[in-house]
Protein backbone atom coordinates (compact mmCIF):
# COMPACT_ATOMS: atom_id res chain seq x y z
CA UNK A 1 0.00 0.00 0.00
CA UNK A 2 2.84 2.54 0.96
CA UNK A 3 4.40 1.85 -2.45
CA UNK A 4 0.77 2.80 -4.40
CA UNK A 5 0.54 6.04 -2.04
CA UNK A 6 4.28 7.00 -3.14
CA UNK A 7 3.05 6.44 -6.68
CA UNK A 8 0.76 9.14 -6.22
CA UNK A 9 2.84 11.43 -4.07
CA UNK A 10 0.45 11.52 -1.05
CA UNK A 11 2.95 10.13 1.21
CA UNK A 12 5.86 12.46 -0.05
CA UNK A 13 3.18 15.20 0.41
CA UNK A 14 2.45 14.58 4.10
CA UNK A 15 6.13 13.87 5.32
CA UNK A 16 7.70 17.20 3.23
CA UNK A 17 4.62 19.15 3.86
CA UNK A 18 4.99 20.17 0.23
CA UNK A 19 1.17 20.52 -0.28
CA UNK A 20 -0.32 24.36 -1.06
CA UNK A 21 -2.82 23.16 0.96
CA UNK A 22 -0.72 23.48 4.08
CA UNK A 23 -1.09 26.62 5.28
CA UNK A 24 1.23 26.27 8.28
CA UNK A 25 3.00 29.57 7.71
CA UNK A 26 1.43 31.59 5.12
CA UNK A 27 3.17 28.38 3.26
CA UNK A 28 6.21 28.80 5.26
CA UNK A 29 6.63 25.37 6.68
CA UNK A 30 4.42 23.75 9.51
CA UNK A 31 3.02 25.51 12.26
CA UNK A 32 4.82 26.70 15.43
CA UNK A 33 3.76 25.73 18.59
CA UNK A 34 3.67 28.90 20.35
CA UNK A 35 0.87 30.41 19.18
CA UNK A 36 -2.76 29.33 19.98
CA UNK A 37 -5.82 29.98 21.44
CA UNK A 38 -8.55 27.92 23.60
CA UNK A 39 -11.89 28.59 23.29
CA UNK A 40 -14.82 27.21 25.83
CA UNK A 41 -18.25 27.35 24.97
CA UNK A 42 -16.99 29.72 21.87
CA UNK A 43 -15.66 32.50 23.75
CA UNK A 44 -12.02 32.57 22.71
CA UNK A 45 -8.39 32.89 26.10
CA UNK A 46 -5.24 33.38 25.06
CA UNK A 47 -4.05 33.39 28.68
CA UNK A 48 -2.44 29.92 29.14
CA UNK A 49 0.65 29.54 28.53
CA UNK A 50 0.82 25.58 27.82
CA UNK A 51 -1.84 23.61 26.51
CA UNK A 52 -0.92 19.77 26.48
CA UNK A 53 -3.38 17.75 24.11
CA UNK A 54 -4.28 14.31 24.66
CA UNK A 55 -3.29 11.72 22.88
CA UNK A 56 -6.40 8.51 22.07
CA UNK A 57 -5.57 5.48 22.31
CA UNK A 58 -8.07 2.66 20.89
CA UNK A 59 -6.76 -0.72 23.32
CA UNK A 60 -6.33 -3.73 21.36
CA UNK A 61 -8.28 -7.12 23.03
CA UNK A 62 -6.40 -10.69 22.46
CA UNK A 63 -9.13 -12.81 21.60
CA UNK A 64 -9.02 -16.56 20.75
CA UNK A 65 -12.22 -19.19 20.69
CA UNK A 66 -11.13 -22.45 22.29
CA UNK A 67 -11.10 -24.28 18.57
CA UNK A 68 -8.95 -21.81 16.47
CA UNK A 69 -4.85 -22.02 16.75
CA UNK A 70 -3.40 -20.73 19.47
CA UNK A 71 -2.70 -17.29 18.13
CA UNK A 72 -4.95 -14.84 19.51
CA UNK A 73 -7.39 -12.46 17.20
CA UNK A 74 -7.00 -8.85 18.03
CA UNK A 75 -10.43 -6.68 18.95
CA UNK A 76 -10.62 -3.06 19.47
CA UNK A 77 -11.67 -1.87 23.49
CA UNK A 78 -13.08 0.87 24.42
CA UNK A 79 -11.48 4.13 22.83
CA UNK A 80 -9.30 6.00 25.52
CA UNK A 81 -9.14 9.60 25.53
CA UNK A 82 -6.39 11.54 27.69
CA UNK A 83 -7.21 14.76 29.40
CA UNK A 84 -6.18 18.19 28.32
CA UNK A 85 -3.73 19.94 30.37
CA UNK A 86 -3.65 23.55 30.41
CA UNK A 87 -1.16 25.96 32.34
CA UNK A 88 -0.93 29.41 32.82
CA UNK A 89 0.60 32.12 35.12
CA UNK A 90 -1.17 32.67 38.21
CA UNK A 91 -3.68 36.39 38.05
CA UNK A 92 -6.67 37.90 39.40
CA UNK A 93 -8.54 36.79 36.34
CA UNK A 94 -8.53 32.84 36.80
CA UNK A 95 -11.97 33.09 38.75
CA UNK A 96 -14.23 32.46 35.63
CA UNK A 97 -11.96 29.31 35.09
CA UNK A 98 -11.79 27.97 38.89
CA UNK A 99 -15.58 28.06 38.94
CA UNK A 100 -16.13 26.15 36.57
CA UNK A 101 -14.01 23.56 38.47
CA UNK A 102 -15.71 24.49 41.54
CA UNK A 103 -19.31 23.13 39.42
CA UNK A 104 -17.83 19.93 38.49
CA UNK A 105 -16.17 19.48 41.98
CA UNK A 106 -19.46 20.15 43.71
CA UNK A 107 -20.80 16.97 41.03
CA UNK A 108 -22.38 19.65 38.71
CA UNK A 109 -21.52 18.03 35.85
CA UNK A 110 -24.61 18.46 33.62
CA UNK A 111 -23.87 22.22 34.12
CA UNK A 112 -19.95 21.91 33.81
CA UNK A 113 -20.07 20.00 30.41
CA UNK A 114 -18.98 22.34 27.87
CA UNK A 115 -17.70 22.63 24.19
CA UNK A 116 -13.45 23.28 24.31
CA UNK A 117 -11.80 23.72 21.61
CA UNK A 118 -7.64 24.66 20.49
CA UNK A 119 -7.24 26.42 18.08
CA UNK A 120 -2.79 26.59 16.31
CA UNK A 121 -2.43 30.07 15.14
CA UNK A 122 -0.02 31.18 11.36
CA UNK A 123 2.39 33.71 12.19
CA UNK A 124 0.18 35.98 11.05
CA UNK A 125 -3.04 35.07 13.88
CA UNK A 126 -5.12 33.68 11.68
CA UNK A 127 -6.98 30.11 12.34
CA UNK A 128 -5.27 27.32 11.45
CA UNK A 129 -5.28 24.06 13.08
CA UNK A 130 -8.29 22.91 15.16
CA UNK A 131 -9.18 20.62 18.03
CA UNK A 132 -12.33 19.88 19.58
CA UNK A 133 -13.51 18.09 22.62
CA UNK A 134 -16.87 17.36 23.06
CA UNK A 135 -18.45 17.46 26.97
CA UNK A 136 -15.37 18.76 28.53
CA UNK A 137 -15.42 19.41 32.13
CA UNK A 138 -12.64 20.72 34.75
CA UNK A 139 -11.44 17.01 36.38
CA UNK A 140 -8.47 18.44 38.54
CA UNK A 141 -6.75 21.73 39.29
CA UNK A 142 -3.34 22.35 40.68
CA UNK A 143 -2.00 25.00 42.27
CA UNK A 144 1.13 26.94 42.08
CA UNK A 145 4.28 25.43 43.77
CA UNK A 146 5.75 28.40 46.10
CA UNK A 147 9.36 29.13 46.72
CA UNK A 148 11.25 32.39 48.33
CA UNK A 149 14.16 31.37 46.74
CA UNK A 150 13.30 31.61 43.26
CA UNK A 151 11.67 34.11 40.50
CA UNK A 152 9.75 31.84 38.39
CA UNK A 153 6.35 32.67 37.44
CA UNK A 154 3.83 30.98 39.47
CA UNK A 155 2.16 28.18 37.21
CA UNK A 156 -2.02 27.10 37.78
CA UNK A 157 -3.32 24.27 35.74
CA UNK A 158 -6.32 22.76 34.70
CA UNK A 159 -6.93 19.15 33.33
CA UNK A 160 -9.91 18.72 31.31
CA UNK A 161 -11.40 15.67 30.92
CA UNK A 162 -13.86 15.21 27.81
CA UNK A 163 -15.95 12.27 25.58
CA UNK A 164 -14.05 12.76 22.44
CA UNK A 165 -11.57 15.13 20.80
CA UNK A 166 -11.48 15.59 16.98
CA UNK A 167 -8.63 17.47 14.31
CA UNK A 168 -11.56 19.70 12.39
CA UNK A 169 -8.58 21.17 10.17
Amino acid sequence: MLKGLLATGLVATLFTGSSSAQGGGGGHGPFRNSRFVVEIDGIATASFSRVELPAITIPDIDYRPGTDSPTARKLSGINEHAPVLLERGVSGDFTELYEWFKLAERGQLDEARRAMAVVLLSPAGEPGVRWEFRNAWPSRYVAPTLDGGSNEVALESLEISHEGMERVQ
